[in-house]
């Protein structure tokens, strides 16, 4: 098999130990059930990629059960915080301050349910997505496969397949291919394919037209 393997953590080549530590697989250096990442999906940070969780996934608490699902082959840069339902505070009173998760006495009264009841639901990421230098994913995003969020975007709502998002708010300014093209982009979903053909046919993935990818979708594997 060609490219590095799926299980490092550290998928680039090391001279000399620690050099290659700015990147990681994602799947290899996340912990607990509501966080997962698929196959080649890798976080850049030379400060400290290890510790994707820590750094990039913020308030998530597992009381709420939202789930962070990030898809196969994507690409997380530097500073990319994904902002989970933990953060959001109840406006369902007069105030907004949580006085519960103080304890000490002003829990008492306070009902969890109510946490749940607001949640947004799961931030989930589609195969091929590119997100850019210090953008913010807000609570209950889905964004597309393919999509591609510019740096310093706050994405608060859902990201077409193969959109192209900036800003704050973050907004579509265009589509990367037609209509036609992405329903059939999304049909081949070469990152299904097993890694054996796409790295055969990595070539066609990268830089090749939609009909070369047509074609090595049907090709066998060799």
């Amino acid at each position: 098999m060609q490219g590095p393997s799926p299980e490092a953590i550290h998928p680039f080549p090391s001279a000399a130990p620690g050099d290659n530590h700015h990147t990681v697989f994602i799947r290899n250096v996340i912990s607990g059930p509501n966080i997962e990442a698929g196959d080649y999906s890798y976080y850049n940070d030379p400060e400290g990629a290890d510790r994707f969780q820590e750094r990039c996934v913020r308030y998530h608490f597992d009381f709420l059960g939202d789930r962070l699902v990030i898809g196969r082959f994507c690409a997380i840069a530097t500073g990319v915080q994904f902002i989970m339902n933990g953060a959001n505070h109840l406006m369902s009173g007069i105030s907004t301050y949580p006085f519960q998760i103080f304890g000490q006495g002003w829990e008492e009264g306070f009902d969890p349910s109510v946490y749940r009841a607001a949640s947004r639901g799961d931030t989930v990421i589609g195969h091929d997505v590119w997100i850019g230098t210090d953008a913010t994913i807000l609570p209950g995003v889905t964004i597309g496969s393919g999509a591609i969020i510019g740096a310093k975007a706050v994405v608060g709502s859902d990201v077409p397949p193969y959109a192209i998002v900036v800003g704050n708010p973050a907004r579509v300014i265009r589509l990367r291919f037609d209509d036609k093209t992405i329903e059939r982009l999304l049909e081949i979903a070469w990152w299904d394919w097993p890694i054996e053909k796409i790295s055969q046919h990595r070539d066609a993935i990268r830089s090749g037209t939609l009909a070369d990818l047509e074609l090595a979708s049907d090709a066998r594997e060799t």
